[in-house]
């Protein structure tokens, strides 16, 4: 057993959002029509080739998820955080719904002039990807989790999805030298939003241990 310090410096807190440092993504969907809708999120992680993200069932991207079930996960970097930015407070959704109002969102149509961005097809999906954001990650929807206690997804307020990536598409210069398949974390500085205010990556704090292991080990 360990050591038990007698004085502890830390205290409870119940802060409204728990964002400690998350990436920040652009979600593409279409809905049934093949319109596309383009949305900020910074609630996904991944695990092997699987992505969760989480997201609102009545937002437009929850309702294109729920119809069609193809994304595409574009992810920015720091260079892109003013095209992000524009978006915020924006939904595709209309009528605006009272209480996104009263926070200031706006409807727009078509999010891509909106931000500044330009759609490029995708290989595997419906959705088009972000030409000037240096990775896509297309996906398959292939499990809805509603959360907060509902009994089905059409309940729930939120959503957590599972997205099987089907496709990546990355810029050349984020590949490690040498590798066909590696992407330098050196070159690749992803867009963070901590507590709702946007960062980036600092210098490396320690070499990892992981980092010494083949990648195709993780593919099984």
């Amino acid at each position: 057993m360990g050591t038990i310090t007698p004085l502890d410096p830390h205290v409870t807190i119940e802060p409204a959002i728990l964002y400690f440092g998350t990436p920040v993504s652009l979600l593409s969907t279409v809905d049934e029509t093949g319109h596309p809708n383009l949305a900020p999120n910074s609630s996904v992680w991944w695990l092997g080739q699987t992505a969760v993200i989480g997201v609102a069932s009545r937002s437009q991207t929850g309702r294109n998820l729920l119809a069609t079930r193809e994304i595409v996960i574009n992810l920015p970097s720091t260079a892109e955080v003013d095209a992000v930015d524009r978006l915020a407070l924006t939904t595709g959704r209309s009528p605006v719904s009272p209480r996104k109002a009263a926070a200031g969102y706006r409807h727009v149509a078509d999010k891509f002039a909106e931000a500044g961005l330009h759609p490029v097809r995708s290989e595997t999906v419906a959705p088009p990807r972000v030409a000037e954001l240096p990775v896509h990650l297309e996906g398959r929807v292939t499990a809805l989790h509603p959360l907060g206690g509902a009994s089905t997804p059409a309940d729930a307020s939120i959503l957590a999805v599972e997205i099987a990536v089907t496709h990546v598409h990355v810029r050349e210069s984020l590949r490690l030298a040498g590798y066909a398949n590696r992407i330098d974390p050196e070159r690749w500085r992803p867009l963070l939003l901590s507590f709702q205010r946007f960062f980036g990556l600092g210098d490396e704090a320690h070499p990892s241990r992981l980092a010494s292991i083949d990648e195709d080990w993780y593919r099984g």
